[in-house]
């Protein structure tokens, strides 16, 4: 691979990609510059995608990792014949378009996932490749592989000195995921100058010890050298692959081989100087129609696949009926009827702890939906996340549904957004909620794709008690709430636990569910209303006879103190409303009528109670209310005497009602 319209085409994709970049007046020109050779020849030689059809699920999957180098994959992407035009390019990172200045995920024009912070593209790469294995584990059948395709990603130098790349590396090596295939822009190029500022690891080596199949192109321009590395990668059966390619960031223009090159356009004479060097004498955004005409011969390639998986599909559904209507379901995301009969009901009296609920939901679920998935960051005994009989998803069993992500908070968020938008996967991540920091770029960009992500938080308050403010979570459940796009949901009892992953799973969103450590006792649901309004993120679970003179809100495990407090103020004839609000993200999207009746304007005295920073909670006690709650870090003690000493009590809130009132 190296003729002349392979050439010009490698030069049509940099001159969209600079013109973008100097269009916009600001941008990345240096990896499109360095990185569109390899770029051009996985996504012409290799990638199996179907432009006139992007959902096509028996498709490669691509992601550019290095998602700083959008202006190349937007090339691509018009090139290949997707929907995403050439005035797209030309408002690159404009407000509105297609194109943001890193790659936003969007399905109906060929961008798989949301990438710019670097290492996640990676990681969820991983999360991808093992959602294909674990599809192809259940459904392949001998001379009938429906499920059979690659993710491919180009990564950078700042992808690999992130830890998060570092924790899926190895978890994808030791889970043999021979149909992950990554590109290094090896370019020794960063932000603040070369590599060597910061990074002179062996990069190949540390990868042959976690278990990766290597290889290196001394040539960055070799279009011949990368394919025949992309087919031995392809040719691996047990080994994921990391190529190196030793590119040159800028190549071509003023700035080769410059920090500069990194993260600022070429400027109209570095342009004109780079258009000259590879002997470019059209306007900016013209491509030349040879060019069209190879990168059609991809797409119709594509199209000629897909025709063959659907004639594949179509054997497979007359051999195999059932599995075949399974299969077709679990990929347009259908969820099989009557699947929410098996959720647990809860008896009344008894005491359970909310991610002891879980983890029976969690089976009940499984037992309904094959395609349930998740695991814990090794804390599976604690986080009730098990799924008994599932099997283990190991290197020798990829049909194995408990994922042991090991101690890799960073990593697990990744992979189960990567399970998530491989699609035909409902997948789950646990740990405990103090450790969602280590999370919180995996779950933004959860928020920001919509991706069917869930993440299960337990321990989620002082009741843990002993372990100390290391292991005790305050300021988290705020932090949560604060980010767009992610539902988080505290239940009170064991009844609303199953409710929240009744909604988590028909919903189809990102979501949080904190948990409790504790015992918490099981709601007498003939006396207070039923947990079904946890779908409406706030209901009214106890009320007085008339109007309220107050208002107690609570969540999780102070629902119970609430309760309790409403029981003495009664008994002293002032009449209070009890209101569970397991869920701001969900009470603020019901009507305004139904937040009134839940919360009346006119009830200016109202109480909210958490075990948690009271940070936000302003926006339902209003400016007459009163939070209990904690804004210092914890203590080690027994989570009664921690609760109690931090001022977590049924005292505090009848204090505080009376105080108001």
């Amino acid at each position: 691979m190296k003729g002349k319209i392979d050439e010009l085409c490698v030069n049509a994709l940099r001159m969209l990609a600079i013109d973008a970049v100097d269009r916009a007046k600001s941008g990345h020109p240096g990896m499109p510059l360095g990185a569109a050779p390899m770029a051009y020849a996985l996504w012409t030689g290799f990638l199996r995608h179907n432009p006139a059809n992007p959902a096509w699920f028996g498709r490669d999957r691509f992601i550019l990792s290095a998602g700083h180098g959008s202006a190349l994959l937007y090339a691509l992407l018009n090139l290949s014949g997707h929907d995403l035009s050439m005035e797209e390019i030309k408002n690159f990172r404009q407000y509105g378009s297609r194109t943001p200045g890193h790659p936003e995920r969007c399905a109906g024009c060929g961008i798989e996932v949301t990438t710019g912070p670097l290492g996640q593209g990676f990681a969820m790469g991983v999360g991808m490749a093992m959602a294909e294995r674990f599809m192809a584990a259940r459904y392949n059948r001998p001379g009938l592989n429906v499920i059979d395709h690659h993710t491919c990603s180009i990564i950078s130098d700042g992808d690999l000195m992130e830890g998060v790349s570092s924790e899926a590396a190895s978890i994808a090596g030791h889970l043999k995921l021979g149909k992950l295939i990554y590109l290094y822009d090896d370019n020794h190029i960063s932000i603040e100058g070369s590599t060597d500022l910061a990074f002179s690891e062996d990069v190949l080596r540390r990868f042959d010890a976690c278990g990766w199949h290597t290889e290196r192109v001394k040539d960055g321009n070799d279009l011949a050298a990368i394919a025949k590395a992309i087919g031995r990668a392809r040719a691996e059966g047990e080994r994921p692959s990391l190529i190196a390619v030793r590119t040159h960031i800028g190549f071509g223009s003023p700035k080769h081989d410059t920090a500069s090159a990194h993260g600022e356009p070429l400027g109209a004479e570095a342009n004109r100087a780079t258009r000259e060097f590879f002997g470019w004498q059209r306007a900016p955004f013209e491509v030349p129609e040879e060019v069209r005409g190879r990168f059609a011969k991809a797409a119709e390639e594509g199209a000629r696949r897909e025709g063959e998986w659907n004639g594949l599909m179509q054997r497979y559904r007359e051999k195999h009926p059932e599995d075949a209507a399974r299969l077709d379901d679990e990929i347009a995301g259908r969820l099989p009827a009557g699947w929410e009969e098996v959720l647990p009901a809860f008896e009344a009296g008894k005491a359970v702890a909310t991610r002891a609920a879980s983890g029976k939901a969690i089976n009940a679920l499984a037992r309904a939906l094959p395609n349930l998935i998740g695991g814990s960051a090794d804390l599976g005994p604690s986080n009730k996340s098990t799924i008994d009989g599932g099997g283990d998803f190991e290197a020798a069993n990829h049909a194995g549904r408990n994922i042991h992500f090991g101690v890799r908070e960073h990593a697990m968020g990744a992979i189960v957004n990567g399970l998530a938008v491989h699609g035909g996967i409902i997948p789950f991540g646990a740990t405990f909620l103090v450790f969602s920091d280590y999370m919180r770029p995996s779950i933004r960009i959860a928020a920001l794709m919509q991706s069917r992500s869930i993440f299960v938080f337990t321990h989620d308050s002082l009741g843990i008690g002993e372990d100390g403010p290391t292991h005790q979570p305050i300021e988290h459940l705020a932090s949560l709430r604060a980010m767009p796009g992610i539902v988080v949901i505290r239940p009170a009892d064991a009844n609303e636990t199953a409710a929240a992953w009744r909604w988590a799973i028909s919903s189809g969103r990102p979501v949080a569910l904190a948990l409790s450590r504790q015992n918490l006792p099981v709601l007498d649901r003939d006396a207070v209303e039923r947990a079904g309004g946890v779908e409406r993120g706030a209901y009214v679970l106890s009320e007085c006879e008339g109007e309220p003179d107050a208002i107690i809100i609570a969540t999780g495990s102070e629902v119970h103190l609430a309760l309790e407090a409403q029981c003495w103020l009664l008994s002293e004839h002032i009449p209070v409303r009890v209101v569970s609000m397991p869920s701001w993200e969900l009470f603020e999207e019901q009507p305004e009528g139904y937040r009134d009746s839940v919360l009346p304007p006119s009830v200016k005295a109202r109480v909210a109670v958490e075990a948690g920073a009271t940070f936000g909670w302003s926006r339902w006690v209003g400016e007459s209310g009163r939070v209990v709650g904690v804004d210092r870090f914890g203590a080690s003690a027994p989570g009664e005497v921690a609760m109690e000493r931090l001022g977590i009590t049924a005292d505090a809130v009848i204090r505080a009602v009376k105080e108001i009132l």
